[in-house]
């Protein structure tokens, strides 16, 4: 395993900090009030339309769930992140079990803390580079970072649909797209959402709008100069944590991109657990080349 590990860290790339931008987003990963059923021993059946199924009890350690890793365009730092997301949850629940139906942490402290199966939850990220001609876009995001509320479920479902109709009504400035989804444990859920959270931020210069939480920013040099309509891009992306499991093609075309935004855009407040929105350029005159996008995001493909 440790020579497998090794090797993913070594072609994770380290993206060149190209220009600003700006992001908007939320989230809570408390555990759902929603009520579970439990039975023989376990808790049984499975969740979000499938993806893991219970079936350890007696002596030994237990486990709540085993899940299996869904992905395209993996090997990427993505697929790595779930990786460990798993791997770590995994290493945890060996060294703190010993005993009959063992039990992992979610959202709470100490050895004997009761697992509450609230997982596992599906996490997506899709990355859109656009013409920079798209002035249009940028400006719709930040208005909606300007009045969205993103302190609630319901205003994060409402920034989620209305970025993904954003996207949708500029078809014609698409060039390249990536999708990526994985499924992790509830209790490794947070953490993962986290890191694919600051290695989006980490290719941004600084952060010229910002609406997370409920917490606002925006400086003065938020508006953009002109842009090389032929070489010039923006790039979008979105990283969707939800309790219901994502189906996602890889995309191959103009039409799998718009079937991924649609099914994005329409997952509901009581799915959403957590939301991303990064987009760069932000600041005044910045534009990504063609090198310095694909540089920041490998995974991108030619639509």
């Amino acid at each position: 395993m440790l020579p497998v590990l090794l090797a993913l860290l070594l072609v994770v790339p380290k993206p060149a900090l190209a220009a600003s931008g700006g992001r908007m987003g939320g989230g809570s990963f408390r555990a759902s009030p929603m009520p579970r059923s439990y039975g023989g021993g376990g808790y049984g059946g499975n969740y979000g339309g499938g993806g893991y199924s219970r079936g350890y009890g007696g002596g030994g350690i237990g486990f709540p769930f085993l899940v299996p890793l869904f992905g395209f365009g993996g090997g990427g730092l993505f697929g790595f992140l779930i990786l460990m997301a798993v791997v770590g949850l995994v290493t945890n629940a060996l060294r703190g079990g010993g005993g009959g139906g063992g039990a992992l942490a979610s959202g709470q402290a100490g050895p004997m803390a009761t697992y509450r199966p609230d997982g596992p939850v599906a996490i997506a990220q899709l990355q859109v580079g656009l013409l920079a001609t798209a002035r249009d876009l940028q400006q719709d995001l930040r208005d909606l970072a300007a009045r969205a509320d993103t302190s609630t479920n319901a205003g994060l479902q409402r920034v989620l649909q209305d970025t993904t109709l954003a996207l949708l009504r500029h078809p014609d400035l698409w060039v390249y797209a990536s999708v990526e989804v994985g499924q992790v444990p509830f209790a490794a859920a947070e953490s993962t959402f986290n890191r694919l959270s600051m290695t989006e931020r980490s290719k941004l210069s600084r952060e010229v709008t910002s609406n997370v939480g409920g917490q606002k920013l925006q400086e003065r040099s938020g508006l953009a100069g002109d842009a090389d309509a032929a070489s010039d891009f923006i790039a979008v992306t979105l990283v969707v944590a939800s309790r219901s499991r994502l189906t996602l093609k890889p995309l191959k075309s103009d039409e799998d991109l718009r079937e991924s935004l649609r099914l994005l855009g329409s997952v509901s407040s009581t799915e959403l657990v957590a939301l991303e929105v990064i987009w760069q350029p932000e600041g005044a005159g910045e534009v990504l080349s063609t090198e310095e996008l694909l540089t920041a995001y490998p995974n991108l493909q030619h639509l």
